[in-house]
Order: C-alpha cells, then sequence, then structure tokens
C-alpha cells in the first residue's frame, strides 16, 4: 500500500501491523454502519488504536476509505493462462468477485458518490486505485505482445492512451455490470465481453472513406 504520510515527516517509523487493523476495521466498519455513520473513533476503536494514529496516517475519512478500498484492488493479478483471451477473462472474473464483496462494494460506491463534490477525493482515487490498477493492463498487452496476440506500439504517447482506454473499457464495463445493473458477472458474461473486447484490441483500424 502507497503511504499517506508526508515524505519528510518526522516521528516514530510506520506500523504496517496498525495500518494493516485500521484499513481492515475501516472496511469492517462500511460494511456495519454505512459512509454516513462511518467514524475514526470507530475505526480507531475497532482496530485497537489511537484516534491520534489515524490522524498522523490519513487527514479524514475521505482518504481513509480510499486507502481500504484500494488495498482490496491491490489484490488482483493478472494471471499467465497461455492466451490474451484467456488472462483477461481471469483478471476480470477476480475483478467482479472483488466488487462483489460487501466492503468493496459499499466503500468504492460511497468514495465515488463523494468524489463528485470533492476534487481532491477524485484525485486520490485516480492515483490510489486507478493508477496503480492500471499495471494490470501493461503487463497484459507487453505479455500478449511477447506472444505475436498484439501489435507492437513504438509510439510511447499513442501506447499510453491505448493503455488508458483498455483500462476504462475494462473497469467501466465491470463496475456497471456488478454496481449499477446489480447482475452477476459471471463466466458467461465474461466471455462475451472479452470476445467483444479482444475484437477492438485486434481488429487493425479501418480508413474512413475518401469522397
Amino acid at each position: 500500500m502507497q503511504s499517506s504520510t508526508p515524505a519528510g515527516r518526522a516521528g516514530r517509523p510506520r506500523s504496517a501491523a496498525a495500518d494493516t487493523a485500521i484499513l481492515a476495521a475501516t472496511r469492517a466498519a462500511l460494511v456495519e454502519l454505512g459512509w454516513s455513520k462511518l467514524t475514526l473513533q470507530d475505526v480507531a476503536t475497532r482496530a485497537g488504536v489511537a484516534k491520534t494514529t489515524l490522524y498522523r496516517r490519513w487527514s479524514g475519512k475521505n482518504e481513509l476509505v480510499v486507502d481500504a478500498v484500494a488495498e482490496l484492488f491491490d489484490e488482483l493479478r493478472l494471471p499467465d493462462l497461455g492466451s490474451l483471451a484467456a488472462d483477461i477473462e481471469g483478471v476480470v472474473l477476480q475483478f467482479a468477485a472483488i466488487l462483489a464483496r460487501p466492503e468493496a462494494k459499499s466503500g468504492l460506491m460511497a468514495v465515488v458518490a463523494e468524489s463528485t463534490r470533492d476534487e481532491a477525493l477524485r484525485e486520490r482515487i485516480r492515483t490510489s486505485i486507478v493508477e496503480r490498477q492500471k499495471r494490470l493492463v501493461l503487463e497484459g498487452r507487453a505479455r500478449a505482445q511477447a506472444r505475436g496476440e498484439l501489435p507492437p506500439e513504438p509510439d510511447a504517447a499513442e501506447a499510453a492512451r491505448t493503455a488508458d482506454l483498455i483500462f476504462d473499457v475494462v473497469a467501466g464495463a465491470v463496475v456497471h455490470r456488478t454496481l449499477v445493473s446489480a447482475e452477476a458477472a459471471d463466466g458467461a458474461w465474461v466471455r462475451s465481453f472479452t470476445q467483444v473486447l479482444l475484437r477492438g484490441l485486434i481488429t487493425p483500424p479501418t480508413e474512413p472513406p475518401t469522397l
């Protein structure tokens, strides 16, 4: 997990065990109490730490909940199953399984709703969740290119735009399916989604007709 303590701050080293306990307590409180009733005091009591310990690490509830949710998504791993299609299906099924967990569902929907009124919170979501999980797209694309399943992209700027687009398509589809439509992202849906995604990745773009 990325540290939320400002660089260069004096004091005792952070305790990884305390961080783990605090983030786990935050997720438990979200499920039991919901966003509106969750307080830092309640989290501190559940985690067995002083409230000041939380404030040394996080400035408020928004940052704390984002990091608690981000830790769940850090569990995602891109499997090496021998093909791009199988790898995509594997990671999408993992993603859907995490979103089905009550603590992920409660936390993500809460911080997204709050971020509509808070630019700093939106930025923290981007850096702590979105940017960290783009590693999966970069890793999967590099592996598929090494296998010869995808063409190389020598233009770094264009490659970065493609990675952003792939992430947006995958994350948007799975979040909408599981949290907005409240439908299961089961094996059949994931296979269909993967085939649609692959057609976009593999099919060369067509030139617009000349008049």
